[in-house]
């Protein structure tokens, strides 16, 4: 947040630099308030342009094995510029780095999963994904296992085949869940 902070700043200067310099390449005819003005433009634009990037820069510095499965995109009518360009706000990311598969029932895999928003903290939890019937189960600290492996009490949600949340968790790995199996 502070880089982001000190980035703005850096644009501030850098707008406001730039109106001077075409103040005096003019010989002064351009207005006096260009400079301001282009304090603010700098600044504006680097706000817009972080805020929408952040989950592209973010999803770029993960490794291989984590995956970015959906992106929720917000329109407000605070930012009326959000109708045209969406903006992201949050992302689900399946973290194959920790999955395992159920020796007794290989249709088990078990993951984690990240919740990441926009200045927000990040939240982690293991889901169990039964890959032959499109089922995701979230456990908890005190979800129990029974003698196969499934979790006892856990509320199992239905996918689509296609879902990218079931595929990138079956499949495993890399991008776009083309990854090692098994």
């Amino acid at each position: 947040m502070l880089m982001e902070f000190l980035a703005v700043i850096v644009a501030g200067f850098g707008g406001g630099g730039t109106a001077m310099i075409l103040r005096r390449l003019s010989r002064s005819r351009l207005p006096e308030w260009l400079t301001p003005m282009g304090v603010a433009a700098g600044m504006l634009a680097m706000v817009i342009y972080l805020e929408y990037s952040w989950a592209d820069r973010y999803e770029a510095g993960l490794p291989d094995d984590v995956v970015v499965v959906s992106k929720n995109q917000n329109k407000s009518w605070l930012r009326p510029w959000t109708y045209a360009a969406p903006l992201t706000n949050r992302l689900i990311i399946v973290d194959n780095r920790i999955s395992q598969r159920n020796s007794k029932n290989p249709d088990l895999v078990l993951t984690g999963v990240i919740l990441q928003e926009r200045w927000a903290l990040t939240m982690g939890f293991q889901s169990m994904f039964d890959c032959a019937n499109a089922l995701r189960a979230d456990l908890t600290e005190g979800t129990q296992l029974d003698e196969h492996g499934v979790p006892r009490d856990a509320d199992w949600y239905q996918l689509s085949q296609q879902d990218p949340f079931l595929r990138v968790a079956c499949e495993g790995g890399a991008h776009g869940g083309q990854g090692e199996e098994g």
